[in-house]
């Protein structure tokens, strides 16, 4: 039996996270620690809406536009 062992290889097929890949500077463990956190993220956050929590139990929506060409 294969054992996995503390520091994966550096392989795209079959990848998972490791908490080391945020100090690694190579683009597969960069990119694989981005999304990590960037899914963490969603998911504490809940959802996809963007709003602003106000005390009053009213949510603010965020306006989602681009800016003016000049």
């Amino acid at each position: 039996m294969e054992h996995k062992k503390a520091n994966p290889k550096k392989e795209l097929a079959g990848s998972f996270y490791h908490p080391s890949y945020y100090k690694e500077s190579d683009d597969l463990s960069s990119g694989i620690a981005t999304s990590h956190e960037q899914v963490s993220d969603a998911y504490t956050e809940g959802e996809i809406g963007a709003v602003i929590d106000d005390v009053n139990g009213q949510d603010i929506p965020i306006q989602r536009k681009g800016y003016e060409e000049s």
